[in-house]
């Protein structure tokens, strides 16, 4: 890499400060956090700012079917664009970082690469996708499945969400369903900048994950058909009581979880109850169920042992008991040169490191059976995260920028260096 390559750095008070901006869209109030779920008109409102981003910054914008953005600047020779991204679609309890960090940290190394006079052989490009967090419309990971050609755009058009909005519907109402062809060709490489989201980092006081890989994800939502009635005057033994088939669920899979050891997590997230008052037994539940391991056949061993039960226990409580699958990811190994590379970045800018695997699903996993892909991590303040109060120190934002720059710059390969970036970067 050339010296000026690296001596350029790019703005952290500026990624702070287009972080802040963004959360005031959806703003939580009280918090630093944001609600802006899948195509909602906060959604569209978040969209409209960072794609103004992206013109303020000459980029080429290009909106595909299923409304995934992405701005190209573009490079010396024309071909496939070394690529960075996430999302900015949040869950309801939101906080600023998860996903925006890394669409605006792309859009900071973009103009740092500019100020500094640098053209790059190949394209850069940054990218935001729709619905990775799949809280609206199932599964996650949406718009990089259809982006990369894991799911068909006619498909992913007729998900209808937990609210009864259709996908396709929803894009054309907030005006995000582009022209551009879905699947879209691979970059040359992808690699995405993102808070940890769990407590590995900051407890051991390291400042970049370098991310092996993304852990195996089932979704199950599970609907239990019981009998309504007088909590009072139905005897114990006589009862079709959905909502305690439901509490067993849950107590199952966490046993489960416990059974298994590390690194197997099992979640019950969503429990609804009807008719959901506190003197009648519950007719109805319907509740989900997320079970995560890095060993696709302890995952798939997990998924039959619920299964077995649920069997089981529908005979118990003389309920019905359906189950229909949300998402099924398998686990996912990051490429190893890339690997190396983000472990190299941040060994030469100083930066305290180490290899871990991601216990949540993100959109890199998408892009890693179609080109040479990786994650960058910086520590969440106590693990937290999903939730208004997530925090990342700002050095360890802009850590995780310029590690995420140095990458790039070396994948797309400088191809030439204007007099002004030179006499700049001497002086810097």
């Amino acid at each position: 890499m050339s010296s000026v390559a690296t001596e350029i750095s790019v703005d952290g008070q500026g990624l702070s400060d287009r972080l802040a901006a963004l959360a005031l869209i959806g703003e939580i109030e009280g918090t630093d956090g944001a609600c802006r779920l899948a195509l909602t008109d906060e959604d569209r409102d978040g969209r409209d700012l960072v794609v103004t981003w992206m013109r303020d910054l000459g980029l080429e914008i290009s909106i595909d079917g299923i409304g995934n953005v992405t701005g190209t600047l573009a490079g010396a020779e024309p071909g496939p664009p070394v690529m960075c991204g996430s999302h900015i679609d949040t869950v309801r309890t939101g906080g600023r970082y998860d996903g925006n960090l890394g669409v605006l940290a792309g859009l900071q190394v973009i103009e740092a690469v500019q100020r500094a006079g640098i053209t790059t052989r190949r394209p850069l490009a940054v990218g935001f996708f729709t619905d990775e967090e799949g809280s609206r419309f199932p599964p996650d990971m949406l718009g990089s499945l259809v982006y990369t050609g894991e799911l068909p755009l006619e498909e992913a058009l007729d998900i209808v969400g937990t609210d009864g909005a259709v996908v396709g519907e929803e894009l054309d109402r907030i005006g995000y369903r582009g022209p551009a062809p879905c699947p879209s060709p691979p970059p040359h490489a992808f690699i995405e900048l993102h808070i940890e989201q769990g407590p590995i980092l900051d407890t051991e006081g390291i400042v970049i994950g370098a991310v092996t890989g993304v852990q195996g994800i089932s979704w199950t939502e599970i609907t239990v058909a019981g009998q309504s009635n007088h909590a009072g005057t139905t005897p114990m033994d006589m009862r079709h009581d959905a909502g305690w088939a439901a509490t067993r669920i849950a107590v199952f899979v966490h046993e489960l979880a416990e059974e298994f050891g590390p690194p197997q997590v099992c979640t019950v997230g969503r429990v609804e109850l009807h008719p959901n008052l506190v003197n009648v037994v519950a007719s109805d539940a319907v509740l989900t169920v997320d079970m995560r391991n890095t060993d696709d056949d302890l995952l798939t061993e997990a998924e039959d042992r619920l299964a077995a039960f649920l069997e089981e226990l529908a005979a118990e409580s003389g309920t019905g008991i359906t189950s229909r699958r949300l998402a099924r990811f398998a686990p996912v190994e990051f490429d190893p040169d890339m690997i190396n590379r983000v472990e190299k970045a941040a060994a030469e800018l100083g930066f305290s490191h180490r290899r871990l695997c991601s216990g949540a699903g993100h959109d890199a996993q998408m892009f890693a059976p179609v080109c040479p892909t990786s994650m960058v991590f910086v520590p969440s303040w106590q693990g937290i995260s999903h939730n208004p109060f997530e925090h990342t120190e700002p050095e360890h934002l802009e850590a995780g920028a310029n590690v995420m720059l140095r990458v790039m710059l070396e994948l797309a390969e400088i191809a030439e260096t204007s007099e002004v970036t030179e006499t700049a970067g001497a002086t810097a």
